[in-house]
């Protein structure tokens, strides 16, 4: 690869990545946490890039290089991608994600939880949810109104709620997974707030701990700014 390359190449990527660490866009594949990270490390990229530039357009006009040097079509092929990341930022992991990745709960052994604050409703993760679903043997859920946010998902007759959940990446992502009794129609990736039950002893290591949750209302809303769980 040409030196000419391989600067337009680092001034782009650079600008992809600091392009996304600033509009936001880095939540759809990295924890918040990062976000400094990104944005470092774009401006690491494009600053080397635009030195690199630079030094050889200086160092061109020393020696008195009047030739017109022309990246190869094949070079040009390679910058192609560095633009789509730049132009084009893809959806954040969806209902086709939850499809093709095996659910996984959070390890753990039965155990006494502490009980859910007081209110009418309660707002729970969806990890928190699953967990104690599956793993509470004091039964904190039962008879307990709990608001929810996911996005739909279908697996044969079932409408469930998910959400991702990254440790690092979105590389490292796996869904939870709740049965949702009553709501019909939604799309699949159609974001939800649900209020409901949780259906006792539905959380078994049979379905993967993916527990039954009688819905009493759901509403539409946009997907959140970061749209997975940690």
């Amino acid at each position: 690869m040409r030196r000419e390359t391989q600067n337009v190449l680092l001034v782009l990527l650079g600008g992809a990545l600091l392009k996304i660490g600033i509009n936001g866009d880095y939540l759809r594949y990295v924890k918040p946490s990062q976000q400094v990270w990104v944005i470092a490390g774009g401006a690491v990229m494009a600053a080397l890039g635009a030195i690199a530039i630079v030094r050889d357009l200086v160092a061109r006009g020393r020696t008195g290089d009047g030739h017109h040097h022309h990246l190869a079509r094949s070079a040009w092929l390679l910058v192609v991608p560095v633009l789509a990341v730049f132009l084009v930022a893809p959806p954040a992991l969806g209902s086709d994600s939850v499809t093709r990745t095996e659910a996984r709960a959070p390890a753990q052994s039965q155990a006494v939880f502490p009980p859910l604050p007081a209110g009418d409703v309660i707002p729970l993760s969806l990890t928190d949810f699953v967990t104690r679903a599956g793993w509470d043997s004091g039964g904190s859920l039962n008879g307990r109104t709990v608001r929810l946010t996911g996005f739909v998902t279908h697996t044969g007759d079932s409408v469930l709620l998910a959400r991702m959940v990254i440790t690092c990446c979105a590389a490292d992502a796996y869904p939870l997974k709740v049965r949702m009794l009553g709501p019909a129609g939604y799309p699949d990736d159609t974001w939800l707030d649900v209020t409901g039950q949780v259906v006792p002893g539905t959380a078994t290591k049979a379905n993967r701990f993916t527990p039954e949750f009688t819905v009493l209302s759901a509403n539409r809303i946009p997907q959140p700014a970061d749209p997975y769980e940690d």
